[in-house]
């Protein structure tokens, strides 16, 4: 039975949401919860660029990317992010980081995450 479920994220707080995004994709809102089989739930984030994050929240956590050389670690925070790319793909991007950590790590969480809608 495949549901799509709608989350406002005005003025609500990132991790919350991220938490609710991550049991609703991996199934477990469901009384057919199975663990090694992908949900079929769908999960639209609606005003992403209206959450809750202060100053500090944008200035604290840095992204990592690592290029494989030597002195290759690039560092970036989630204030830089939204700049360089943009509010709708900058806001993407950070929901997406926050709810990834959230999901197992395992063959379904890319496929959970194909599942997960953004729009800012």
């Amino acid at each position: 039975m495949e549901t799509t479920v709608t989350i406002n994220a005005s003025g609500q707080k990132l991790g919350r949401i991220a938490t609710q995004a991550a049991m609703i994709l991996r199934g477990k809102n469901d009384p057919s919860f199975a663990p090694n089989k992908l949900s079929e739930n769908t999960v639209i984030i609606e005003n992403a660029s209206l959450v809750d994050l202060s100053d500090a929240k944008l200035d604290d956590l840095e992204y990592k990317r690592f290029s494989g050389f030597p002195g290759g670690l690039s560092r970036e925070t989630r204030r830089h992010v939204i700049s360089r790319k943009g509010d709708d793909r900058g806001y993407d991007h950070i929901f997406r980081h926050a709810i990834r950590g959230m999901l197992p790590n395992n063959k379904l969480r890319d496929r959970m995450l194909k599942k997960l809608i953004v729009k800012a």
